[in-house]
């Protein structure tokens, strides 16, 4: 069970947050669009989103040569409502990320659930 304490402490930093909202936000991303989204690097944004994963915050998934991260769907419903509350608070905060997100050309196509 994540406590609290770990929720806050994942969130605490600014790379790791802005992931974790867009991330809520649309379902699931890879790290080619956060790198896009955040204007950061591969291993920086990597980093962040192997510690979100290890804290149990985000869950990951493999398809064909792109690493896809989500919400864990596990997590306490007071988590994700604290996510949506802060992401609908803060729009204007996320509005240059978002934007770059929705601009970015080639973004890579997900494979549709079978049956």
């Amino acid at each position: 069970m994540i406590t609290p304490l770990e929720i806050f402490k994942s969130l605490a930093d600014e790379t790791r947050l802005r992931a974790t909202l867009l991330i809520a936000e649309q379902g699931e991303l890879c790290v080619c669009e956060l790198m896009c989204a955040l204007d950061d690097s591969q291993p920086k944004i990597s980093r962040h989103l192997a510690q979100l994963r290890s804290n149990g915050l985000l869950l990951d998934r493999r398809q064909g040569q792109w690493v896809y991260y989500r919400l864990n769907p596990q997590l306490p419903e007071w988590v994700h409502e604290i996510l949506r509350v802060t992401a609908k608070a803060n729009a204007d905060w996320l509005m240059d990320n978002s934007s770059r997100l929705q601009n970015m050309n080639a973004r890579p196509v997900r494979e549709s659930a079978c049956c």
